[in-house]
């Protein structure tokens, strides 16, 4: 999760009072993959090795089959890391953007006076964070851990609350 950014003191209405961009995480990079893929490799190679000299030749296919479906598992799972979310708020509006792994964006803009911000802690699952304003809910950041949702959910709240402030000219 990126870190989010509160705004200068006294931006004007268009500016940006916080502005975040949500990711998945990533725990294995492209370095670290290489590195695992080529473990399974050399594993897949020497097992399936030991069975062709014992006369078991046709278990050196299988063991290139199974090495052939865990890099495809870790493609697909890659090409949904590419979903993020980006979360802006403005006096005038709290806009939530969620970028599918196909590039295709979906927008939600709520008024940041009436918006309610829900964190819902659910027994034996994970917490789930809501938007809600005029009978429309929004559920998002669902890809973050519970720790990293409650911290967002604090920013967001504290960043509402200084929108909602009234301002002296």
């Amino acid at each position: 999760m990126a870190e989010p950014s509160p705004a200068p003191q006294g931006a004007a209405n268009g500016d940006p009072q916080f502005s975040a961009v949500l990711t998945p995480n990533r725990s294995l990079g492209p370095r670290g993959f290489l590195v695992f893929m080529a473990a399974i490799s050399t594993a897949s190679f020497a097992t399936g090795l030991m069975f062709y000299l014992m006369g078991a030749w046709p278990v050196m296919g299988f063991m290139g089959l199974d090495v052939l479906l865990v890099y495809i598992a870790f493609r697909v799972n890659f090409r949904a890391l590419r979903l993020y979310e980006t979360v802006d708020l403005t006096e005038d509006a709290l806009t939530v953007t969620r970028v599918a792994p196909s590039g295709r964006a979906q927008s939600w803009r709520f008024n940041p006076y009436w918006v309610r911000l829900n964190l819902d802690e659910r027994v034996g699952r994970t917490s789930e964070l809501s938007i809600a304003s005029h009978g429309e809910r929004l559920v998002f950041a669902s890809f973050l851990t519970d720790p990293e949702r409650e911290d967002f959910a604090g920013a967001l709240k504290e960043a509402l609350r200084e929108v909602r402030l009234p301002r002296t000219a």
